[in-house]
């Protein structure tokens, strides 16, 4: 095994230890399901860059968990805790504030926090349609997670031509668009 494949197996481990009593939107699986199912997808897109991967086992810690930017830049390293942060609302904002600087912080991050945003918008999509909640509440949360979309696809779009099968995660965003009546996404 070599270095990289090291630091990303020690972050999904990591992930898997503070996550370890979390269920995933639906409830029935670990959270560790929904990990798997963003570092799933980066790799299906052929993203093999340590920093991003381990951005992706980690990128919900700060917000769910009691790992803080400090440990992860003690840990993993600065590229990977910066990634992870912009990928982290602010949970000392009120709720409409913290909205609005979310999309903001989302913006202005970087290409490879955009990518795991993506995948990780993805993934919860195909939880949010799995879950046994109430359709209203599932076109809520679909309704918050493409207007996290919209606010990332801009650059997405520009650099698709690095990421060839960016268009099969936009066409399985796309179906769930239609579904619940948001419009779709043209790449």
């Amino acid at each position: 095994m070599n270095d990289s494949e090291d630091i990303i197996i020690q972050a999904k481990k990591f992930a898997f230890e503070k996550h370890k009593n979390q269920k995933i939107r639906s409830g029935i699986f670990p959270y560790s399901y929904h990990l798997e199912g963003v570092v799933s997808r980066l790799k299906n897109l052929g993203i093999s860059e340590k920093n991003i991967l381990c951005a992706a086992w980690l990128h919900d810690i700060i917000e769910k968990t009691d790992v803080n930017f400090d440990q992860l830049n003690e840990i993993f390293g600065r590229e990977v805790a910066v990634i992870v942060l912009s990928l982290t609302k602010d949970n000392n904002l009120l709720k409409k504030d913290k909205e609005a600087q979310y999309v903001n912080q989302l913006k202005s991050a970087t290409l490879s926090a955009k990518i795991i945003k993506l995948c990780d918008i993805s993934a919860n999509l195909k939880d949010i349609v799995d879950s046994p909640i109430s359709p209203s509440q599932k076109s809520k949360q679909i309704k918050k997670l493409i207007h996290y979309l919209r606010a990332i696809k801009n650059e997405i779009i520009e650099n698709k031509s690095a990421y060839p099968k960016i268009q099969e995660i936009f066409d399985g965003v796309n179906v769930i668009c239609i579904k619940f009546k948001q419009k779709p996404f043209l790449i």
